[in-house]
């Protein structure tokens, strides 16, 4: 009698448990007068320095060499800077039917949003596709992102959600892209440090984002902000934003194929294509929206963890597609300049909140 099969455990990220719980002591215990105070300017100093990590982080030989295959990179810029934020407008059509004004601008917003990076490492490598490529494309949409992002917010939300002014422009310079070019520049001496203590420093970079989602989320309670949001609008924000999901993995398989491209890079494409950073975008938005940054970011959490699920159901039964090979894999990867045993493949549910 043949066995059944336990149906695998579905990948809930414990960092969004611990994003969860933010929220809830934000709902319970807000900050409030001078702590309010105090956790508002911790939360610039931690955005500060998690953009500062990401240019300490991003090696440019490797970003240079990456431009090498310019097509695929090309191909998931305009999949997360182009098609998402259309597919966004688009849903301007929901409201208020649908979705509320405030949900519909953190909708967008998240379409506006970077791709993420180890996460699309390790679903590339789980369905050995072309990881190097993978880890080029995220890195290059993390870093067009810091300029695109907050160009796409203040054309698309400026007039009526973000009030975008000189003085938010000038927010964005110094606490996202000054930071982040000290980063680079330091690289060269402090590189070897960070390499070392990446472990540590993922922690620490994940501390400050749980800070600045208790900073936003504690303005929203004493705004009252949430009584705006009903268990039904929450129902069909999730139904909107499975819909989107579909759309963008769908499109970006096939799409990547009509364009040419090998069964591996079509794997690239389509997991860094289809995907948002959490991590990139909760920063951005408390620098946006300000006090209105936790309806904002909602849309972003609740499509981050649905991503997550849904890309590794995939990942798993690509890496069982019959025509695949561990030699094959390996000749894809040394063609682009990559190993397939890469330790960064090595453990898909490190560090994927990004």
């Amino acid at each position: 009698m043949k066995r059944l099969r336990r149906p695998s455990r579905m990948p809930i990220d414990p960092y969004i448990v611990l994003l969860l719980g933010t929220v809830g002591l934000a709902a319970l215990l807000p900050a409030r007068g001078t702590a309010a105070d105090v956790t508002s300017g911790a939360s610039t100093a931690a955005i500060a320095f998690l953009f500062f990590l990401y240019g300490a982080r991003l090696s440019t030989r490797e970003a240079l060499d990456g431009l090498k295959h310019w097509r695929l990179h090309l191909t998931v810029l305009i999949c997360t800077f182009v098609v998402f934020p259309l597919f966004g407008l688009a849903a301007r059509g929901l409201v208020p039917a649908l979705l509320t004004q405030p949900l519909y601008q953190g909708l967008l917003f998240l379409t506006l949003v970077p791709s993420t990076i180890q996460s699309s490492i390790a679903f590339t490598s789980i369905a050995r596709g072309n990881v190097p490529a993978a880890i080029c494309a995220g890195s290059f949409s993390s870093l067009a992102g810091i300029v695109l992002t907050p160009l796409l917010a203040a054309g698309l939300l400026g007039g009526d959600a973000v009030g975008f002014s000189t003085d938010s422009l000038v927010k964005i310079v110094l606490q996202l892209l000054v930071p982040f070019l000290a980063g680079q520049v330091l690289r060269r001496w402090i590189g070897p440090f960070v390499t070392r203590h990446k472990k540590i420093l993922g922690l620490v970079d994940r501390g400050s984002i749980l800070l600045v989602v208790y900073t936003a989320f504690s303005e929203g309670m004493n705004q009252g902000i949430w009584h705006q949001v009903s268990a039904v609008r929450l129902a069909a924000l999730l139904g909107v934003e499975a819909v989107l999901l579909a759309v963008m993995l769908i499109l970006t398989w096939y799409g990547a194929k009509a364009l040419g491209f090998g069964r591996a890079d079509r794997i690239a494409v389509q997991f860094a294509g289809s995907k948002k950073s959490l991590a990139s975008g909760l920063p951005m938005a408390s620098v946006l929206f300000g006090s209105h940054a936790s309806l904002a970011v909602l849309p972003l959490m609740l499509f981050h963890q649905m991503q997550l699920m849904v890309c590794a159901v995939i990942a798993k039964r690509r890496a069982h597609d019959p025509e695949v090979t561990p030699d094959a894999s390996e000749e894809t990867a040394d063609a682009s300049g990559g190993s397939a045993a890469d330790p960064v493949q090595g453990q898909p549910q490190d560090r994927v909140l990004r």
